[in-house]
């Protein structure tokens, strides 16, 4: 019997890795995997700096961040003695990296260079999701039972915020950062913000879909992508208007999505163990591989520029925690 179950299942290992079509080549392909040395628990989201090719890991069940070198993929850091960091941000104007606390609700600074602390600032309660809006120049961070806070990273303080109707979680700057797309899935909204006069100005409200938390946005296509969880589906929604577009069944407990935009296909990383990947066909999406990871792996993030997407593997009983790159192909 037991030699049967693990017959079965490495028929399914085999069959999940394979792309829909079994005479295509996969679409992502695993290149390496990045240990992360002594990191329990949960791992959140990431930040890139370009410029030092390093990659930064919230290692929320940790405490702790990891600074990785891309070029000899080894951890370089560890952020210690941190509040469950959950959002992670580099702001490349002033050589800052930001690290937010959902267990202090702080957002702390360091120095990208030596990644020597520079700051703190103190949000209250639950400190997220963090995005940079360079056209303004401005740090962005949802927090608490519903706002963005507005950091000015030349004074290092916080200097407005947005209000939301519950606490947001992925968002997005479309257009050229005309507009902001949150995910306020407490609320049961997708809520559209004008950063300018920092208010709400529309509420796309999701027909019979909850949990909305990853959120992507294709501005070649005007369109912002939002993955559900219950349902488990990804939706697609006009940028400009908030339109619904179109909807496709996806993998389950999702965490980040992205677009890559030179091959017209949409990533999708969930906690079930899987990345999803979408074509793009002519506004619809059809997915075209599962491709396996690990139970729990919801995080990603894909960067155009190394086209790489990673995923961050919690330490299991056999490996430890790591970062598994992928290499789009062809």
């Amino acid at each position: 019997m037991r030699t049967l179950v693990a017959l079965l299942l490495a028929a399914l290992s085999t069959t999940l890795s394979l792309p829909v079509n079994a005479a295509d080549p996969s679409p992502l392909v695993l290149e390496t995997k990045i240990p992360l040395g002594s990191v329990r628990g949960r791992i959140d989201h990431f930040a890139i700096d370009l410029g030092r090719q390093r990659l930064y890991v919230a290692e929320l069940g940790n405490d702790t961040v990891g600074a990785i070198d891309l070029k000899t993929r080894q951890v370089l850091s560890t952020l210690s003695d941190l509040k469950e960091p959950q959002g992670v941000g580099y702001v490349a104007s002033t050589d800052t990296l930001y690290v937010a606390n959902a267990g202090d609700g702080s957002v702390r600074l360091y120095n990208g260079d030596t990644l020597s602390p520079i700051g703190r600032i103190d949000l209250g309660d639950d400190a997220d999701n963090i995005r940079v809006d360079a056209r303004r120049n401005r740090v962005l961070v949802g927090y608490g039972s519903g706002a963005l806070a507005v950091i000015d990273p030349a004074q290092k303080k916080k200097v407005s915020e947005i209000p939301l109707r519950d606490h947001p979680e992925s968002f997005q700057l479309a257009e050229g950062a005309s507009r902001i797309f949150v995910n306020v899935p407490d609320a049961r909204q997708i809520a559209v913000v004008d950063p300018d006069a920092a208010k709400q100005t529309l509420t796309v409200s999701p027909d019979g879909a909850r949990s909305n938390f990853p959120m992507a946005v294709d501005d070649q296509h005007h369109r912002v992508l939002v993955v559900f969880r219950s349902p488990a589906r990804l939706s697609a929604y006009g940028s400009q208007d908030g339109q619904h577009l179109a909807s496709v069944e996806t993998c389950g407990d999702a965490d980040d999505v992205f677009v890559d935009a030179k091959r017209q296909r949409v990533y999708v990383s969930c906690g079930a163990g899987v990345v999803d990947v979408f074509a793009d066909r002519e506004s619809q999406y059809e997915r075209i591989a599962r491709i396996p990871t690990a139970s729990g792996a919801r995080t990603s993030l894909f960067v155009p520029e190394l086209d790489r997407l990673y995923v961050a593997v919690r330490a299991g009983f056999t490996e430890p925690a790591a970062i598994w790159v992928f290499r789009p192909a062809p």
